[in-house]
């Protein structure tokens, strides 16, 4: 990976909308050359997708939190097949320490957050932790100097 790429990718994380031709003109690049930077970093795995970031609290989820799981009663493998298509549930990271999953989750109300912990549960220990403030959030990632 070139600086041209790691341009590339600034730019990209401060504006994931920018079309080629504003990625040609921004880095002086002709925009087949953009193009085709832009599909090698998407098939090394570089690139992963883009998407819009949406603000929880702005569609009515206005409690978020982390939620430690520990003691599992089931494997690992069935306990992420399991959430994976819980709507509160964000993000699920399997980590080591104490905890052996750490999830990230939105809810509306506290009512949904004892209906989450309610069907967390019987996987095992549940640890919550409301998030009042996340001063460091989506963080622009280039590779490491």
């Amino acid at each position: 990976m070139d600086q041209l790429d790691i341009a590339l990718l600034r730019a990209l994380q401060e504006d994931g909308r920018m079309t080629v031709s504003e990625l040609s003109k921004r880095l002086a690049l002709s925009r087949p050359s953009v193009s085709e930077r832009l599909l090698r970093l998407q098939e090394r795995g570089i690139i992963l997708g883009y998407y819009a970031r949406v603000s929880p609290a702005a569609i009515g989820r206005n409690i978020q939190l982390i939620i430690q799981m520990s003691d599992l009663k089931i494997s690992p493998q069935e306990f992420e097949h399991r959430i994976a298509d819980d709507a509160d549930i964000l993000e699920c990271h399997r980590v080591t320490g104490l905890a052996s999953h750490v999830l990230k989750a939105a809810v509306t109300g506290m009512d949904a957050l004892t209906k989450l912990v309610e069907r967390l549960m019987p996987y095992g220990t549940v640890n919550t932790s409301v998030i009042l403030a996340s001063p460091v959030n989506n963080r622009m990632i280039l590779p490491g100097e």
